[in-house]
């Protein structure tokens, strides 16, 4: 049985206490969504204020030189490459992941011509399909995107395949595919391999070399505590760079942005996969978020949260045996990402109740309840009262009221 105390315990003995402080989390909130929004980092504040009212204010255009602000987009991916397996000059940070799924998978299928098929899972996070299929509306006769269930994806990987796109953690269960045997899978029938990072980075190991990943793309706003609607990274292997042309071709991918030529020349290695003008603001805030992250140690992050995972699952089974959940994520916590998710036919509602009472998850349909386990700001004991305002909420069918069943635009 769990306890308070148990709990209290882990918190005294973990190395990564400290970081909590470093977050602007409000008072009596227990954050259980930052596999959805990293809470605010402080020094991230003082970051935009001074760049906001120094750089932008006082320096105006000439920050761009003096602030090195052209930079940024390399300057960061630089940062996240270590957080996903990947080397230097392999990253970049630039748009959003959808854009630059576009981009990739665009550039995945003109580096196997002849291929005319996109697979990927049938409950791959939607904007990903979405994404596909409008790729192959403009890409002419033939293409494909070609949807198959998880557990057939593997033996879908024929010779009609040019790329392979998954999500590494899976957006509603916390479900992670073992990412070097379907990478593997995928060159053995000459296929390439992209993969969607966007529930992996900064919750969980990733290696995009060790696994010979071709492509990735990720979110800056998740675990990486980049701010809402941060700018996205994406990542193409050295050996691939010289090849992979993606069709975006603005001016801040062109190998002299500032010669103002006619026509367009790529640049050389990742900077050819930038597009328009770098967010400014947006980059410098999702580089506080990425140097947090970094100055934490890797292990005791997937440590603490393979821990608090499992701890949770067991909480919510220990207070709530008989109010109708079913664990939706893998039991096996090396199966597992950094959220645990419980199945429940009033989930949503269930949701808005824990909210009103300060514990914040969330909830994906059908019946989804989603709730992250982020190392960094979360402490053992925010578990346990997390679950015990989940039994009150059950016990006195609190959720059960006009106001917490009708659905808002965010869910």
């Amino acid at each position: 049985m769990i306890t308070s105390e148990t709990l209290s315990a882990l918190d005294r003995e973990d190395p990564l206490a400290a970081f909590r402080e470093e977050f602007d989390l409000p008072e009596g909130t227990i954050y259980l969504d930052g596999n959805s929004l990293g809470p605010l980092p402080r020094r991230t504040l003082a970051r935009l204020i001074d760049v906001t009212r120094e750089e932008w204010g006082q320096s105006l255009i000439k920050s761009w030189n003096d602030y090195g602000w052209m930079a940024l987009p390399q300057r960061i991916g630089d940062k996240i490459a270590p957080v996903i397996g990947a080397a230097p000059g392999e990253v970049i940070a630039a748009d959003s992941t959808s854009v630059n799924l576009f981009k990739l998978l665009a550039a995945a299928c003109a580096l196997r011509p002849g291929r005319k098929v996109i697979l990927t899972e049938q409950g791959n996070f939607p904007t990903d399909i979405y994404i596909a299929e409008g790729l192959v509306s403009v890409l002419g006769p033939g293409y494909e995107v070609r949807a198959v269930a998880k557990e057939d994806i593997v033996q879908s990987i024929t010779d009609e395949i040019a790329v392979v796109a998954l999500t590494h953690v899976d957006y509603r269960t916390g479900e992670m595919l073992d990412m070097t045997a379907v990478t593997a899978a995928a060159h053995a029938a000459g296929a390439l391999m992209l993969w969607d990072l966007s529930h992996s980075a900064g919750a969980v190991p990733v290696d995009l070399n060790g696994a010979g990943a071709d492509f990735a793309v990720g979110c800056g706003y998740k675990y990486l505590n980049g701010g809402p609607g941060a700018p996205a990274f994406l990542f193409v292997a050295a050996d691939l760079q010289a090849d992979a042309r993606q069709p975006l071709s603005g001016w801040m991918g062109h190998a002299s942005p500032f010669d103002f030529e006619a026509s367009y020349r790529p640049a050389d290695g990742i900077a050819h996969h930038l597009a328009g003008t770098p967010a400014i603001l947006g980059l410098v805030a999702l580089e506080e978020g990425v140097d947090l992250f970094n100055e934490a140690d890797a292990a005791d992050i997937r440590h603490k949260s393979t821990l608090m995972t499992e701890c949770f699952i067991a909480l919510v089974e220990q207070e709530c045996p008989d109010h109708g959940f079913t664990l939706a994520s893998p039991r096996d916590a090396a199966q597992r990402g950094s959220q645990v998710c419980f199945r429940h036919d009033q989930g949503y509602a269930i949701i808005q109740a824990l909210i009103a009472r300060g514990v914040v998850g969330d909830f994906r349909s059908p019946d989804i309840l989603r709730f992250g386990c982020a190392p960094l700001y979360l402490r053992y004991q925010d578990l346990w009262n997390a679950a015990v305002h989940l039994r009150r909420v059950m016990d006195t069918a609190a959720w059960d009221t006009p106001e917490f069943k009708t659905k808002a635009a965010v869910t």
